[in-house]
Order: structure tokens, then C-alpha cells, then sequence
């Protein structure tokens, strides 16, 4: 068998576990929970088959410069789309992984938003504005989606380090939705280091590259084809570092009733002493 061969098989595998896991995901109804996902998976599932089409057309047809043009545009429009999905997936693993904990949710939503923000701008900071016109939007997707991969792995990173304070299990959705991001991320910088400085290993690469997006599909069919574990009421003691953390920020932005403090006259047992 051929590398080209087994390449494109691979590639059908990934395009049939989309399609898959788009169809266990509005299934199970899950998309009523995760929206942004679901918008993700449909765009997934429904434009590989098209941007395929234009590919192929384009190819068997190269003097109709028209089909590569649409392509182009298309595919870049795809993939800007989907960074932008990606963002709103983040928030909602982000809020699911915290509803027990509403005034931490509410709190972390404010600073999550701003660390989008944040990681926008240093990307787009480091994306050279040389290129003019068309051949600059590949250069805005990539920063798009390099500022969307940090936000992932911060996201994971978040939620292994606070499993334990947010009674959070691993075979919690939320969980591995952020594990496959993550897993997927790291794979995407993981390749652009090895193609940027081993070229000579960019297609052996090419195959751990899409063995690890298999296995992650593979990984979220699993997690949305088992039964997920019902949420129990969390139990936390009232002198709780975390039970203190959700009551203040419960009560920031809160103005609540409002108490009026004296000035003390004296030292407390001088004013006692005169009293008696």
C-alpha cells in the first residue's frame, strides 16, 4: 500500500468518525446542552464533502480557474469559522465544568473572556502584514486558530488541576470534550515544530499527526456513546476555601443592604467603666 493511499484512507476514517460523532451527539440530544459543539460538528460534517468536491473539480478540471478560487475562499472561511466555534466550545466546557459553582462560574466567564481577548492580540501581533490582499487571509486564520489552541490547553490544564476542588469526574463530558481539545492542540503545535524544523520528516509526521485526531474522535464517540455519570448535589464544608471563593464572587457586582458604622467614642473599657 501506498503513503498516498493510506493517507486518504485515513482521511475517510476521520471524515466517517465526524460523522459519527455528529450524528450519537444530536442523537442523544446533547447539542440542547452544548450548542456551540453541535454548530461545530455540522460545520465539520457538512463542509468536508463539499470542499472535496471543489478539490476534485478544481484538479480534473485545471484550466477553470474558478473551482480553486471557491475553494480557496471556502476552506479559509471554513477554518475561520470553526476557530470562532472552537471559542464558544471553550466557554461552554468552561461553564459546564463549574455549574455547581455559580458565583465562581459567573466570575470566571468575566476573566475567561478577557484572556480570549489577551491571547487574540498577542497572536495577531505576531502575524506578518507583508502579504497583501487574498494571500493575507491564511495568515489571520492561523493566528486565529493558534490563539484559539492556547485558550484549549489552558482550558485543560484548568480543569486537571481543579478536578478535585470542582467534584469534577473524568467521564464527565465537559471533561473530555477538554481533553480531546487539548490532546489536538498539542498535536497541531507539536506539528508545526517538526514540519517548520525537520522537513525531512514532514510525511512520516503526517501520519502521527492524523493517528492522534483518530484516536481523539475516536475518544469523544466513546464519551458520548457511554453513559454519562449523573451529577450528584456537591457536598462542601461551610468553612470551604472553594464555598468562600463562590460566595465572594457571588457577591461581587451585588449591592446589599447597607450598614451604617459608627465611630467608637473611646477605647472600649474606658466607656464601659463610665457606663457602670
Amino acid at each position: 500500500m501506498s503513503a498516498q493511499t493510506a493517507m486518504s484512507m485515513m482521511s475517510v476514517a476521520e471524515f466517517a468518525l465526524w460523522a459519527v460523532l455528529g450524528f450519537l451527539f444530536w442523537t442523544k440530544k446533547l447539542h440542547r446542552r452544548f450548542h456551540a459543539i453541535g454548530s461545530y460538528l455540522v460545520l465539520r460534517v457538512a463542509s468536508t464533502p463539499v470542499l472535496l468536491a471543489f478539490l476534485l473539480l478544481g484538479n480534473l478540471l485545471a484550466s477553470q480557474r474558478i473551482f480553486m478560487d471557491v475553494y480557496f475562499f471556502l476552506y479559509w472561511a471554513v477554518y475561520i469559522a470553526s476557530a470562532v466555534f472552537l471559542f464558544f466550545v471553550c466557554m461552554e466546557v468552561f461553564r459546564s465544568a463549574l455549574s455547581a459553582f455559580p458565583g465562581l462560574m459567573k466570575f470566571g466567564i468575566v476573566v475567561f473572556r478577557w484572556a480570549v481577548l489577551a491571547s487574540v492580540i498577542v497572536s495577531f501581533s505576531t502575524i506578518s502584514f507583508s502579504h497583501r490582499g487574498v494571500l493575507l487571509i491564511p495568515s489571520v486564520a492561523y493566528g486565529l486558530m493558534r490563539s484559539v489552541s492556547i485558550v484549549e490547553l489552558c482550558l485543560l490544564g484548568f480543569l486537571c488541576l481543579g478536578m478535585n476542588a470542582l467534584r469534577l469526574s473524568a467521564r464527565d463530558l465537559a471533561f473530555g470534550i477538554a481533553l480531546g481539545l487539548g490532546v489536538m492542540s498539542a498535536n497541531d503545535f507539536v506539528q508545526s515544530l517538526v514540519v517548520s524544523a525537520y522537513t525531512s520528516l514532514t510525511a512520516p509526521w503526517q501520519f502521527v499527526y492524523e493517528s492522534v485526531i483518530l484516536a481523539t474522535l475516536g475518544m469523544w464517540v466513546t464519551y458520548c456513546a457511554l453513559p454519562e455519570p449523573a451529577r450528584q448535589p456537591i457536598m462542601v464544608p461551610a468553612n470551604s476555601l472553594i464555598f468562600r471563593w463562590n460566595e465572594i464572587a457571588t457577591a461581587l457586582g451585588h449591592t446589599g443592604t447597607q450598614v451604617a458604622v459608627q465611630p467608637a467614642g473611646g477605647f472600649f473599657p474606658t466607656e464601659a467603666e463610665n457606663a457602670m
